[in-house]
């Protein structure tokens, strides 16, 4: 479900890149051509986090009783729907965020943290926070 999200924000390269704000993505791990299949959905930079460094102390995980959550499988069906297929590789119930980091010492403008699978960050939230950036003298 990673990809359509993906792809949605890669919608918003063209503004970003006006913004002189880049576009990246950090993953957790490579496995077989997963990074490779990702850039089809993705427009901006992909960096692999080995060490999980990026996740932090606690990773926020949601076990397999996840999928018996309605929203889950709402949010599965949403992007199956609409032509995203992920895969089955690696352990998988790693949730994800989306980030917008301010330049210097501005921090955390937008932090949106996936509730559970599938839970998407709004592109105007996205935009809206990165117009609050102020560029570096």
């Amino acid at each position: 479900m990673c990809r359509e999200e993906a792809s949605e924000l890669s919608s918003l390269k063209t503004q970003l890149e006006d913004l002189g704000v880049p576009l990246v993505a950090v993953v957790k791990e490579n496995i077989g051509t997963e990074i490779q299949d990702f850039r089809s959905h993705f427009a901006g930079d992909i960096y692999v986090d080995e060490k999980h460094h990026f996740y932090g102390p606690l990773q926020r995980k949601m076990g397999g009783l996840g999928f018996i959550r309605l929203g889950v499988w709402q949010n599965f069906m949403r992007a199956w729907k609409a032509g995203y297929h992920g895969n089955m590789l690696g352990e998988g119930f790693v949730l994800g965020g989306v980030f917008v980091i301010g330049a210097g010492n501005q921090g955390i403008l937008l932090e949106h943290r996936e509730e559970e699978f599938g839970n998407k960050v709004e592109n105007q939230d996205v935009l809206q926070a990165v117009k609050r950036i102020v560029p570096v003298q």
